[in-house]
């Protein structure tokens, strides 16, 4: 059949009723329509007439191109031009504009023949894909926007099995999903610190619950990385788990920089420190001198020369509790969460402040007690402390009273912010200073924000007490109304009733023992005082000034050797070059290191070689005597 569609009907020729160009269309649910080959509408059934608001009477002469998009006209020009070839029928998809709006409508489109060679039109049969054609567009979308988002995505099934990755994980980390697959990596076990670690958060997302946490994994070039990890549950329509998603962002740069604030503000805390440190400092060495001089002009006199002695230990405990605080704000100490007593740590750090403070500046304290112990770091805390006193004090130029207080809150009086809820105590910080109007209330733990004056203050202060607070899973509230004062108030989780505070050792007459020993340290006044002291307790010592003659003596198969007394830092070998050379020749003797300066990646050091047993400097005999004891005792019990 050999037909030019183009060409118009003839004039004379009369079209035929509706029903006949429709056909069986005519009752159909589907919206049928037939045109002419100009583009005009020559009949609709009532599906069609109904989803373009007119009666069906009102359809015919209009104009296609009155209904359809004008970016659709071109695909009526091609459905044209494919509908005058075999086999004259065709399908697109072109949006037309109804009472309800834009709609995609599907289109099977045939040239209708008048049964003489001849062709009447064109009849269409649609369907509205509206929202079919939505749902891609949004599919489509969601698929990009998950495939370049900026965040690692991963998908698993219930049991944590990976079933997809998206381009920023493996940027981040190199795997692919195959590669995940091949090697059954456990994408959701990494970065927990813990088997407990990895339990609690297994617990939480099997209970179908959303977990939120920071970890930190190893990359491949071997740089720690930090990420933020979320783990929500993904349901079916029937509401069981089906999928995991896991996002994972990089805020190493932002832990960097944490710290970084925290180091910083360490500094001019210690700044703020030292004239107390200094005037106690001399306060010490003139009791000591002062003592000791009335000693050695009174040597025949016993109970003056105890009395001389018992005062001059006190001295030097007292000595040794500042340089504590000293190093506590001077280097990067490693975090340590253990049981804490807030009274004690709150009394003896203010009072080291009073020595620093004006004297215009009265102190009270309000301690609950019997409060019991937090599970916190010690050094953490006492730059929390720190910080809201040294506020307090700045709010005060003329003077007046900075409170210290400490209370438990239980139930309905916790901080929602509190995690878990958990019974907590509060220490509140009260001063009769200045005060604050809301709109720098609002701001004031926002990094590098301060209200004072150049030179007088970086604005990490607070930033760094709300990073504390919030890593120990706590929260801080301010009440401040100008003339009037501020409150602080630092709400942190007792720790568990399970768990106790360290028990301290009576000091006493330390238990001695037979054992050999060698004594290890560059410090010649100690080392004789340590060979006297065990001499006379019954063990066998030997000694060594440095690093260089310890290695000589170990390697001496001839010398008996149950344990050593290993100072750190000494010239020639310092103590992990000896502890070394020990573990190759004498690995059945214990070693007790001893050291005023054990940095965490020393301690790290020492650890991943198995041993585990340190005392710091300054010790005292009795705690030196009962933590040799137990060195061996262990080791006679592992035999």
């Amino acid at each position: 059949m050999s037909v030019v569609i183009s060409e118009t009907l003839a004039g004379a020729r009369a079209l035929p009723p509706p029903e006949n160009l429709l056909g069986a269309w005519a009752a159909s649910a589907a919206l049928v329509y037939c045109r002419d080959w100009e583009g005009r509408v020559l009949a609709g059934n009532q599906s069609f007439a109904r989803k373009f608001g007119c009666a069906i009477h009102d359809l015919a002469g209009r104009p296609v191109a009155a209904l359809l998009h004008q970016d659709d006209m071109p695909a009526l020009v091609a459905a044209n031009a494919e509908l005058a070839r075999e086999p004259f029928r065709t399908s697109c998809e072109t949006r037309w504009l109804t009472p309800q709006g834009w709609r995609w409508i599907a289109w099977e489109e045939t040239a209708v023949s008048d049964g003489r060679g001849g062709w009447l039109g064109v009849r269409s049969v649609g369907h509205d894909i509206t929202r079919q054609r939505v749902t891609e567009e949004q599919y489509f979308k969601l698929s990009r926007a998950v495939e370049q988002s900026p965040v690692a995505m991963v998908i698993t099934d219930a049991e944590g099995s990976p079933q997809y990755v998206n381009a920023k994980f493996t940027e981040a980390t190199g795997y692919t999903l195959e590669q995940l697959l091949d090697d059954g990596v456990e994408v959701l076990r990494e970065g927990h610190p813990s088997e407990k670690s990895f339990q609690d958060f297994w617990t939480a997302v099997q209970e179908g619950r959303e977990w939120r946490g920071e970890l930190a994994r190893d990359r491949p070039d071997g740089k720690k990385v930090w990420e933020s990890v979320q783990v929500s549950c993904m349901r079916n329509p029937a509401g069981e788990i089906t999928h995991l998603l896991c996002l994972r962002e990089d805020i190493t740069s932002r832990k960097t920089l944490e710290d970084q604030l925290r180091q910083a503000q360490k500094m001019e805390s210690l700044g703020t420190l030292a004239g107390g440190i200094a005037h106690d400092f001399n306060n010490i060495i003139a009791v000591i001198n002062g003592y000791a001089e009335f000693a050695l002009l009174n040597p025949g006199d016993a109970a003056l020369l105890q009395k001389c002695m018992r005062e001059i230990k006190k001295a030097s405990q007292r000595a040794s509790g500042l340089v504590r605080q000293i190093l506590t704000f001077s280097r990067k100490a490693e975090v340590r969460f253990a049981p804490l007593d807030l009274n004690q740590l709150t009394r003896e750090l203010v009072a080291l402040l009073a020595e620093t403070f004006p004297r215009n500046l009265i102190f009270n304290f309000v301690l609950e007690e019997n409060l019991p112990p937090l599970l916190a770091d010690q050094n953490q805390l006492q730059q929390v402390i720190l910080n809201l006193c040294v506020n307090a004090r700045d709010a005060m130029p003329s003077g007046g009273s900075l409170t210290i207080a400490t209370t438990r809150v239980e139930g309905s009086a916790v901080p929602a912010a509190v995690v878990g809820g958990r019974a907590c105590a509060c220490l509140a910080v009260t001063d009769t200073g200045t005060g604050m109007p809301p709109e720098v209330r609002a701001r004031i733990f926002e990094p590098f924000y301060t209200t004072k004056a150049v030179n007088k203050g970086t604005g990490l202060g607070l930033a760094v007490v709300y990073g504390i607070v919030a890593s120990h899973e706590g929260t801080i509230e301010v009440e401040s109304e100008p003339g009037v004062g501020s409150t602080f108030k630092v709400y942190l989780p007792l720790a568990d009733s399970a768990v106790s505070p360290p028990t301290v050792m009576r000091a006493g007459d330390f238990p001695g023992g037979t054992e050999a020993l060698l004594i290890v340290d560059d410090e010649a006044p100690l080392r004789l005082l340590l060979e006297a002291a065990l001499t006379r307790k019954g063990y066998k010592v030997a000694s060594a000034q440095d690093g260089l003659e310890a290695i000589e003596r170990i390697a001496n198969p001839d010398m008996p050797l149950d344990a050593v007394l290993l100072d750190l830092n000494m010239p020639g070998a310092n103590g992990i070059e000896v502890f070394r050379v020990i573990k190759a020749t004498r690995p059945s003797a214990k070693v007790l290191v001893l050291t005023g300066h054990l940095t965490p990646e020393a301690r790290g050091e020492f650890e991943r070689m198995g041993q585990n047993h340190f005392v710091k400097k300054p010790y005292t005999l009795d705690e030196l005597g009962r933590a040799l004891r137990a060195v061996l005792e262990g080791a006679a019990a592992e035999k």
